[in-house]
């Protein structure tokens, strides 16, 4: 597919689960099940475009290392729509007073998480492309002022390759496996380093290749959309980050997420093990990712930026 093909596939098959009310990743698994997307065999539901109704978001977060009684206290009804790989927020650690950019921002999820952490003072902005998302999002906004008591987070437009966003004006960029699905890579990252004010930082969760895919994997858009296919090689993406200008690069990869879907016998994932060679297990071409970077601050002195 062209890069046009794949961004509106994305967007497509995006905008029909935040219609639907649909869970994402969880969106049809069985029960006990941890996460995974759309399976070739879901795509046939004009209903919900690439996941049948099945799965219970809680879970896949709680199996992901969110804490269920925050989520409890602070998410509106239907902002977990169940499309976590990761924690971004856990690895932020954020301060009151400062702003966070969350990328793929969906319904909110991660979004509505952060803005206690920064308080009233501080600011929460999520950009989706996707315009069912993003009123899905805005429709959630009075539900988490009413629990939080809090008016300051606020949702926008635009893909991330191009963020509605001015230069230096965010502290901390968060996303949660949704930079997988960009078909143009280099160019989100170098968004984040232009958005991040001087020491400002990168706290991301994504879907990371420590091998080459094969061909049948690759090229399934089934895959691209389950956050598989579009996922960039580990030295790939370590090359953008240090391009991109960032510095201080952390990438741990976190195993359990997809060994767990495997296990589980998630659609995707037996479908993907289908395609693989012989003796080899998805968990060995792919895991979920703890990246962590930095702008280089204002001060260029040994050990300073």
């Amino acid at each position: 597919m062209t890069l046009p093909d794949i961004r509106t596939t994305v967007r497509e098959k995006y905008g029909a689960m935040a219609r639907a009310g649909v869970p994402g990743k969880a969106g049809r698994e069985s029960a006990g099940s941890a996460g995974g997307c759309c399976s070739p065999s879901s795509t046939t539901s004009s209903t919900n475009a690439c996941c049948a109704p099945a799965a219970d978001p809680t879970a896949l977060a709680a199996a992901i290392g969110y804490d269920a009684g925050e989520l409890a206290r602070i998410l509106p009804e239907g902002a977990n729509l169940g499309l976590s790989c990761g924690n971004p927020g856990a690895i932020a650690a954020l301060k009151p007073g400062e702003t966070v950019l969350d990328l793929g921002s969906g319904a909110g999820f991660d979004a509505f998480l952060c803005g206690p952490k920064v308080g009233a003072t501080g600011r929460v902005i999520g950009v989706d492309m996707t315009a069912d998302m993003l009123a899905r999002a805005r429709g959630n906004l009075a539900g988490y002022t009413a629990r939080t008591g809090l008016a300051n987070v606020e949702f926008r437009l635009g893909e991330i390759e191009h963020l509605p966003v001015a230069d230096a004006s965010v502290d901390v960029v968060i996303s949660n496996c949704v930079i997988n699905l960009s078909p143009d890579k280099p160019q989100v990252w170098r968004e984040i380093a232009r958005v991040l004010k001087p020491g400002g930082r990168v706290a991301v969760s994504d879907m990371v290749l420590l091998r080459p895919l094969p061909e049948g994997v690759r090229t399934a858009v089934e895959a691209y959309v389950g956050c598989i296919a579009g996922a960039s090689l580990l030295d790939d993406l370590r090359a953008m980050l240090t391009d991109a200008g960032l510095v201080r690069l952390a990438l741990i990869p976190k195993p359990a997420y997809v060994a767990t879907l495997s296990a589980n016998d998630d659609p995707l994932y037996r479908e993907v093990q289908s395609a693989l060679p012989p003796g080899t297990m998805p968990a060995d071409f792919i895991t979920s990712m703890d990246i962590s970077a930095q702008r280089p601050s204002a001060c260029c002195a040994p050990g300073c930026c």
